[in-house]
């Protein structure tokens, strides 16, 4: 198998645990928003962030990296993402100020983006900080859920989530402007070709 086909596969297992990550999407807004299942959305917040930690490390140890997975693994974890705040902000469980400056993150992040196609590249790979940045994303919106309860957990949940909201979004738009710089010297050293 040529490394070009090997790269082109659809079916390996990363791939299916990304695939099947984003159709829990829909499952974890519905918990949230509809039937106020929060146990079920946080127990499904819990396998997205599990799984994606798997599909990376299947990948790279048993040579299952692919195009596709490449698109829809960080499209996953952004799906997440954006469900959770939205799910979080209806609720009224994190305040806008935190959806805005998430959200402006990655309309900066987009404005590179064509920038990026003019110069006949395609999206960045994704940089290790991007990875932690998610990481403590995903386990602070269970935990702001769980703050949002008044069970004996909720002040440790309230804390302990903070931390890992505020250190991730930090995160978040470091490695933001690490992308923006990393396109910046792709420009750059096509310019002098």
């Amino acid at each position: 198998m040529s490394e070009t086909s090997a790269e082109d596969r659809i079916w390996t297992v990363p791939n299916l645990l990304s695939f099947l990550r984003l159709l829990g999407v829909p499952v974890f807004l519905w918990l949230v928003l509809g039937p106020k299942a929060d146990a079920w959305a946080i127990g499904i917040l819990a396998v997205a962030g599990f799984t994606d930690w798997l599909d990376g490390k299947i990948a790279r140890a048993f040579n299952q990296t692919s195009n596709l997975g490449r698109i829809i693994d960080p499209a996953a974890d952004k799906l997440y993402v954006f469900a959770t705040i939205a799910g979080l902000l209806l609720r009224e469980v994190i305040p806008w100020w935190l959806v805005v400056v998430i959200l402006g993150r990655e309309l900066f992040v987009a404005c590179f983006i064509p920038v990026l196609r003019k110069h006949g590249y395609k999206a960045l790979q994704v940089h290790f900080l991007g990875k932690a940045a998610m990481f403590n994303l995903m386990y602070a919106f269970p935990l702001l859920f769980l703050a949002s309860h008044t069970g004996w957990y909720a002040d440790i949940a309230r804390i302990v989530g903070w931390a890992f909201a505020l250190w991730g979004t930090g995160l978040y738009w470091w490695a933001a402007v690490l992308y923006v710089v990393q396109v910046l010297q792709l420009v750059t050293s096509a310019k002098k070709e």
